[in-house]
């Protein structure tokens, strides 16, 4: 498990790509690696890595080809940095929120302002991961833990806010318009809204599409709509 708080980046000193997996090569900042151990987990750029090798200030890892398909990880070169996060130990703060490493997508790039002492990115996604993005709630980018400030469905895009901190310490701050970058939604979220969705579809069969497109016309979220009805009306949640 890691927090989503990124402790720095590192650089991509050397990828071999064989078929179905990339081995890369990480060089880290100072005294990350105190420690770490053949077999620990890292999070890269969100996507959690086996350390295979070794040595004080770098270690190898094996990218195999479900996370090659799903991260931006099958898209990289030598030399690019990333934001790296070693895991949880027990008794550890979570400063952010709780990440597996297991990425789900992507998204792009599709804004960038620059308000004094901050800096705002709007993302896009496929419209299925959509469901689990609301504003306020939290979501991995990149291995960071951020908040989503507001969120258009209508577009499929969703904005977050970067202090000079997470700017500091990240790749963030390089970040260009039409890059992609690793998306991890919130788990307890997913599950709400899957078993709603479920309830639903069972209850509802082939009327579903038609409240969805009904709500989504008046710009509300099916989930929303049954977050607010009385409890004795709503399913019950895991």
């Amino acid at each position: 498990m890691f927090t989503g708080i990124v402790k720095g980046t590192a650089r991509l000193a050397k990828l071999e790509r064989k078929q179905g997996l990339y081995t890369l090569t990480l060089d880290f900042p100072p005294d990350f690696d105190a420690g770490l151990a053949i077999g620990a987990s890292v999070a890269v750029d969100g996507v959690c890595l086996t350390v295979t090798r070794h040595a004080s200030g770098w270690a190898e890892f094996d990218v195999m080809q479900e996370s090659l398909v799903r991260s931006t990880l099958a898209n990289i070169s030598e030399g690019q940095r990333f934001n790296v996060e070693r895991a949880a130990h027990d008794g550890a703060e979570i400063g952010g929120h709780p990440l597996s490493g297991h990425v789900d997508c992507t998204a792009s790039i599709v804004g960038i302002e620059t308000p004094e002492n901050n800096k705002v990115m709007r993302f896009e996604v496929a419209p299925e991961w959509m469901h689990y993005i609301f504003a306020k709630g939290y979501i991995a980018v990149n291995g960071c833990s951020l908040t989503v400030s507001d969120v258009d469905r209508a577009t499929r895009r969703f904005s977050v806010w970067f202090i000079p901190e997470t700017l500091r310490a990240t790749t963030f701050d390089a970040k260009q318009l039409g890059d992609m970058v690793n998306i991890e939604i919130e788990r307890g979220t997913q599950v709400t809204v899957d078993t709603i969705r479920t309830y639903l579809d069972e209850r509802l069969g082939p009327l579903l599409p038609r409240l969805e497109a009904l709500l989504g016309g008046q710009g509300t979220l099916l989930e929303q709509t049954i977050a607010a009805l009385p409890p004795s009306t709503t399913p019950d949640k895991p």
